[in-house]
């Protein structure tokens, strides 16, 4: 077989440092725990757990941070998926801590209970005693996870100090803690949004309906496009009309917006992602938008 036989395309490259970090993560952590909300990210990431350690089941279950105000699409698919594959799916939800009197929900327009996951995610933790967590992040998302490496710790507060993460030169992962830390993982780090899309057609797999095209009534704020949903307030005087959309990524129905759009296919999405300038989370979420550090003073109190 001549050399070029055995090069690796970019996706199959990215594949396997995804499946090297899972099995190295196996190895070498007791208790480790994925985040699974039924987003896109945590869907690709699923499907490289699987593979990564397939025809064994994956060793290790799925949580959930749920806020409680989900997409209907996205609960349903997510269900769906852990009944047909078989997975241990734990949910952490963020009304219990409301009722518990933990954290304290504001109401009215514009508020969300995004925030307010930092606490559901880190009791999640401590009551399942994961000493390692994969999340679906990547460094193309935002500035503050641009800063992230593959693994990286939190001490027992769930707190992460951007200014004091190890090297991680030749691919080489320090997991080393003490008993009530644990380190956050990212297997897609280094992936795009774009080759997301590339693999998800690449792969044949299914996603929540919500990231394609449809029919959907929208309340536009502050440059985006709210789905008009149970959970979203309005302000006096909004009022919702019907667009074609689709979402480019998914969270809090109450600060995730949505993208005109005609693509209801893979290959379509990623004619449209190749042209788009902003992130997706960029372009369509309100959290983001609180301040300029916002989502790393969220990383510093233990959001992922």
């Amino acid at each position: 077989m001549d050399k070029q036989g055995y090069e690796l395309s970019d996706l199959e490259a990215l594949e396997a440092e995804s499946v090297h970090i899972f099995r190295e993560v196996a190895a070498t952590f007791e208790r480790p725990g994925m985040l699974f909300s039924g987003g896109k990210d945590s869907v690709v990431m699923f499907h490289l757990a699987r593979k990564a350690f397939w025809p064994a089941p994956m060793p290790f279950p799925l949580m959930h941070v749920d806020t409680g105000h989900n997409f209907d699409e996205v609960i349903e698919y997510r269900d769906r998926v852990v009944a047909e594959t078989g997975a241990t799916l734990l949910v952490s939800s963020v009304q219990d801590d409301i009722d518990a009197g933990r954290v304290v929900e504001q109401t009215g327009p514009g508020t969300s209970r995004n925030r307010l996951q930092t606490a559901a995610l880190l009791r999640g933790i401590t009551e399942n005693r994961f000493d390692a967590v994969f999340g679906g992040a990547r460094r193309d998302e935002e500035k503050a996870r641009a800063k992230e490496r593959v693994f990286s710790f939190r001490d027992s507060f769930g707190a992460w100090d951007p200014r004091n993460q190890r090297p991680e030169l030749w691919n080489l992962y320090n997991g080393r803690h003490h008993r009530g830390e644990h380190i956050r993982v990212f297997p897609l780090s280094n992936w795009t949004e774009l080759d997301i899309w590339r693999y998800i057609d690449a792969e044949n797999i299914e996603l929540p309906s919500i990231y394609y095209a449809h029919d959907r009534e929208v309340v536009p704020r502050d440059g985006m496009l709210l789905a008009k949903t149970r959970f979203l307030q309005t302000y006096p005087g909004e009022t919702g009309h019907v667009e074609r959309v689709r979402f480019r990524t998914v969270g809090d129905a109450t600060c995730t917006g949505c993208v005109e759009s005609d693509a209801d296919t893979p290959a379509k999405v990623i004619d449209e992602v190749s042209a788009s300038r902003i992130t997706e989370r960029g372009a369509t979420r309100a959290d983001d938008r609180i301040s300029e550090a916002g989502m790393e003073d969220r990383k510093k109190e233990g959001y992922f």
